[in-house]
């Protein structure tokens, strides 16, 4: 298991949140996410087989940018 956090580009209210972390629960290894609002970013942690472009992947599918880890 590992930790993950990203700056995430995009999100601007409690709806941004909850679609980014709807987006990230669906994918497959990933036990928990936290999102920050304030700060723009997501921690999520993960099997540690999980691909962090599976991540990105995920949140970009629903028009937000990854700027990378932080």
């Amino acid at each position: 298991m590992r930790e993950i956090r990203l700056k995430v580009e995009g999100m601007t209210c409690q709806h941004c949140v909850q679609r980014v972390r709807t987006a990230l629960l669906q994918v497959e290894g990933v036990s928990w996410v936290d999102v920050n609002l304030e700060e723009g970013t997501v921690t999520v942690k993960v099997e540690d087989n999980v691909p962090l472009e599976s991540l990105r992947e995920a949140i970009e599918s629903y028009n937000y940018r990854v700027a990378g880890e932080v």
